[in-house]
């Protein structure tokens, strides 16, 4: 059986250690196998390692964001054929992990790479689109239902949006995915040194979270809007951030939340008739499978055409090893504005 390079998490809470694991041959109905040219990393990564998540059985693979080569295509499969550069969102189980040379994927959920992207720019869409648009645009309960045919017909012209942590990976997809159903306004909360960069992708407002504190937003955003409501908030911070973002919402607006949800029981409590959603990024998950479907259908059309573009990437030296340091630059909140990017091939 022929041998492929991975990184694994050894044992719970262990280290991560660059290993030779069988490669995956022969992909079940439906799937594909992937040679992996760029993985790209994710705060969750280091949080499976450090807080023991997800995973039962060890050693783990991780890695949610990847673009490669079909290698072989399984029984059913139609549109894709060997050597097709693809991208497409990994899982919590180790044959459909990124962090190896090799990988399983559900065809139903893969892209083909537009000719003008590279690997590493496709490697930086998967996991941050879809937490984006499942929050956005599916129906409720996974989404706030602004566009769940993920389609062109979308149009809130002359509606006020906001996005807090628009430089995050989701948060920029956000802010494109409003652009997209042609929001009139769309204020984002992040670093000043960053508003240029999201006023290209979308953003008509942009106010520097180091000049302005939380507790001080709804006030600014009122300012910036007048009268006009804030039907849509998406908070891609989603800790101290979530109260500001209530208060700053329209009360029959919706609030997407990527983290735990601090505000059912002030809903409950006050009878509020304000939307709140935890979005859960998943395409694939049963309950997001409709709509991720129509999505990965879209989804080279809208990159090619300009109308969703790729995070600004950062590419990492040293195959899966240079995995561990970017992993820990991620801990300690050094990145900024760009997707770290990993290339398993590259493995000495």
């Amino acid at each position: 059986m022929s041998e492929q390079k991975a990184l694994l998490i050894e044992s719970k809470r262990g280290r991560f250690v660059v290993s030779s694991i069988p490669k995956p041959t022969l992909p079940p109905p439906g799937e594909l196998i992937v040679k992996v040219k760029a993985a790209a990393l994710n705060p969750i990564d280091w949080k499976i390692q450090a807080y023991d998540l997800f995973y039962e059985k060890y050693p783990a693979i991780v890695g949610n964001d990847v673009a490669g080569d079909v290698e072989e295509v399984g029984e059913g499969v139609v549109g894709f054929k060997k050597g097709d550069r693809v991208f497409f969102q990994g899982a919590f189980a180790n044959e459909y992990a990124g962090y190896q040379q090799y990988t399983r994927a559900r065809a139903g959920f893969v892209a083909h790479i537009p000719q003008q992207l590279s690997y590493s720019q496709a490697a930086s869409i998967p996991v941050g689109l879809a937490t984006a648009a499942i929050g956005l645009y599916a129906n409720h309960p996974s989404g706030i239902g602004l566009n769940p045919l993920f389609d062109s017909s979308a149009n809130y012209s002359g509606q006020v949006a906001l996005v807090i942590g628009g430089s995050t990976s989701v948060g920029q997809y956000a802010i494109q995915l409003l652009r997209y159903a042609r929001f009139g306004c769309i204020i984002t909360y992040a670093s000043g040194r960053h508003s240029e960069y999201l006023k290209s992708l979308g953003a008509t407002e942009c106010i520097d979270r180091k000049q302005v504190s939380l507790s001080e937003l709804p006030e600014v955003v009122r300012k910036l809007t007048g009268a006009a409501p804030v039907k849509v908030v998406y908070d891609a911070i989603s800790n101290d951030s979530q109260l500001a973002g209530y208060e700053i919402l329209a009360d029959d607006g919706g609030i997407v939340l990527t983290g735990e949800n601090k505000l059912q029981d002030k809903i409950s409590r006050t009878g509020s008739m304000k939307t709140c959603v935890r979005v859960v990024g998943i395409p694939f998950l049963p309950i997001n499978q409709e709509f991720g479907k129509a999505m990965y259908k879209r989804l080279a059309n809208l990159v090619e055409d300009g109308d969703l573009l790729p995070n600004r990437v950062e590419d990492l030296p040293n195959g899966l090893e240079g995995i561990v340091d970017g992993l820990e630059r991620l801990k300690k909140d050094q990145v900024s504005g760009v997707k770290l990017i990993a290339h398993p091939q590259e493995t000495s």
